[in-house]
């Protein structure tokens, strides 16, 4: 009796042990949080994905909300590394330890059955704003133009109004979207309609127009001669450490770079 009383007690003791060893293997891993821009979410997930094949166990979370919520995110510790799509002003900087994992272009995108090819900056400007409101204004049909932009707080509008629009504002009335798809969608389905999207999103159920007679390439975006382009970034608070510094020095790798490639986030050469 003695005996099975022993047994008992050494197999319990094995089965605590056994299970503390399987959650330390399992669920051991520090929960990374990652939050911001809506275009640079879908290249985190991948890399994500990719990073989990040899890292199964990695906990990582990626959300979207806009670059605005990624810097605020991870200024207030909500997040441990915000996504941003947009260069970061003084104030936001703040502790912020940046790291870029490329450019993307911004496109401007119309339907696919415009006859419109290429616009000038001033042209852009001038549509955007509602100066210009009529597509035969800048050599298209006789047909009004429909105006599609983002949300505040996207990393895209950010970038376009810095590039684009200076100091003009974009017209009141023009039709808003909360991410690049849905500008996609929206052009996909007017023909009278332009907006500006992701160049790491683009497709060809689309248009891109050149500007200043560029055409948005990869090649375009890396030499700079293509100039709407803005960074793709990772944001964290002070050093990373821990799991969260191992992610970020694979981000930082050959393996990440191939991930980004193929996502056509591109490499400045400049």
């Amino acid at each position: 009796m003695k005996n099975e009383y022993k047994i008992a007690i050494i197999a319990i003791i094995l089965i605590i042990i056994g299970g503390t060893i399987l959650s330390s293997g399992s669920g051991g891993s520090e929960r990374i949080d990652i939050v911001g821009s809506t275009s640079v979410q879908p290249v985190a997930e991948k890399l994500v994905e990719e990073y989990k094949i040899n890292h199964p166990d990695a906990n990582i979370n990626v959300q979207g909300g806009g670059s605005s919520v990624g810097i605020k995110s991870v200024q207030d510790g909500s997040a441990d590394i915000g996504t941003s799509s947009k260069d970061l002003d003084d104030n936001e900087k703040q502790d912020l330890k940046e790291y870029e994992l490329g450019k993307d272009g911004i496109v401007l995108a119309v339907n696919a059955n415009n006859d419109v090819s290429d616009l000038t900056k001033d042209q852009l400007k001038d549509i955007f704003s509602g100066k210009i409101t009529n597509w035969k204004e800048v050599g298209g049909n006789d047909a009004e133009i429909h105006v599609v932009s983002r949300e505040a707080g996207s990393g895209t509008l950010d970038a376009f109004e810095s590039i684009v629009m200076c100091e003009t504002k974009i017209k009141s009335d023009a039709i808003v979207q909360s991410s690049t798809e849905a500008v996609k969608q929206s052009v996909k389905q007017d023909e009278n309609a332009i907006g500006f999207v992701s160049f790491a999103h683009m497709s060809d159920d689309v248009k891109s127009l050149s500007v200043e007679g560029i055409a948005p390439s990869s090649e375009s975006i890396a030499d700079g001669s293509y100039e709407l382009q803005r960074p793709f970034l990772f944001l964290v608070k002070g050093e990373p450490s821990g799991d969260l510094k191992e992610f970020i020095d694979w981000v930082n790798g050959s393996e990440a770079r191939k991930v980004l490639d193929g996502e056509k986030i591109v490499k400045s050469n400049k």
